[in-house]
């Protein structure tokens, strides 16, 4: 018997700024959605609280428990009204805004003197099938200096890891529209994205799976 595919789908909750997070009822829809493509794939969703503390422990732990086959992250970028796929991790860390917790950053980098790490040559892959939703998407080189980039530093290191999940892409969203008069994205639009998105995962981690074994 075929090993079921495991897809880890993850998503922020609120933050100071941001009291509604899109990506929580992105990764809860994408979770559940249902078609032929998703029968034979486990994914496994999670939302991370906006704190590095949080991630440090919590993606370890559901790379562990899981194993997953690739990672797909998601974030808001609430000053953007278009789909961003990243291409790089920076190492920073913005010391200007605390997370959730309050934490305090004593550096402005993740790790002393590396240099910024990339996703790979699949985002460009991901960056058509969001487009072929009819979606503003575009690649973006700037994750920021927040969580979004703090997460991609971490989910870069996961993939590079031997047997580790690949590929793994991070998604920055916009905020989403409140009235049907507004220009902003609507949730099912972003969860159409979402769901493309997540089908070229599939196929990703379809193919990274024969070429290890090979």
């Amino acid at each position: 018997m075929v090993e079921a595919l495991r897809i880890l789908i993850t998503g922020f909750g609120p933050f100071p700024g941001a009291p509604v997070n899109p990506t929580q009822p992105l990764v809860a829809r994408l979770a559940k959605r249902r078609r032929p493509a998703f029968s034979d794939v486990e994914r496994i969703p999670h939302i991370f609280p906006v704190s590095y503390s949080a991630v440090d422990r919590e993606l370890p732990a559901l790379l562990a428990r899981h194993r997953p086959d690739a990672l797909l992250m998601f974030g808001l970028a609430s000053r953007t009204p278009f789909i961003r796929v990243e291409t790089r991790a920076r190492n920073a860390v913005t010391m200007l805004w605390p997370d959730a917790e309050h934490t305090k950053v004593r550096q402005a980098c993740i790790e002393p003197g590396a240099d910024a790490r990339i996703f790979g040559a699949h985002t460009a892959r991901l960056l058509l099938a969001a487009r072929r939703t009819g979606v503003d998407a575009r690649l973006s080189r700037n994750a920021g200096s927040y969580l979004c980039n703090y997460l991609s530093w971490r989910g870069i290191a996961a993939a590079q890891a031997p047997g580790g999940p690949r590929p793994a892409t991070f998604i920055h969203v916009p905020l989403l529209a409140r009235d049907p008069a507004s220009r902003r994205m609507t949730l099912d639009q972003l969860v159409g994205a979402g769901e493309a998105l997540l089908l070229e995962t599939i196929r990703l981690a379809r193919a990274s799976r024969i070429a290890r074994r090979l």
